[in-house]
């Protein structure tokens, strides 16, 4: 399965969309404005929270929490490395790694993929390609990209 992130230059906070193949809206993502450090929620079409990502502020390296139903179900965090970031995705026990300056990386579980992110290129604002593995929970592996995506723009800026 294939999802695309599309995010908009100019809005104010994060909202944006998340589409299927088929180019129909399959979920959206709504940031919190004005909180310290980043907060963001994916929705379902019927506007039930399907996970919340709030940032760990006051931690030496970056560090998200993504709850489920109010239940906190995993830690990313960003691993200490001298020349390829690398970060951890606590419960689930996955590791992302590959080349994020450029969205171009993996989430693994041992020699299994469990998602791989690419840029679109030549697109108005930031577009992504998420290419599921099988039996892959979605949910998930999505809010991980989303934190990925977060410590991406954080560091730009």
């Amino acid at each position: 399965m294939k999802l695309y992130i599309q995010q908009k230059i100019f809005t104010w906070g994060d909202k944006f969309s998340i589409y299927n193949a088929n180019g129909s809206e399959a979920y959206y993502v709504e940031g919190e404005i004005l909180t310290f450090g980043k907060k963001l929620h994916l929705y379902d079409l019927r506007g039930n929270e399907l996970a919340y990502i709030e940032q760990q502020l006051l931690t030496f390296l970056p560090k998200y929490i993504i709850y489920h139903g109010g239940e906190s179900f995993a830690e990313v965090v960003k691993e200490f490395t001298f020349f390829h970031p690398e970060y951890t995705v606590n419960g689930p026990g996955w590791t992302v790694h590959g080349d994020f300056f450029d969205h171009d990386y993996e989430i693994v579980h041992g020699n299994s993929v469990i998602a791989s992110v690419s840029k679109e290129w030549f697109t108005l604002g930031d577009a992504y390609e998420i290419s599921f593995g099988t039996d892959v929970d979605e949910v998930t592996a999505l809010a991980v990209v989303l934190v990925i995506d977060a410590c991406i723009d954080a560091q730009r800026n």
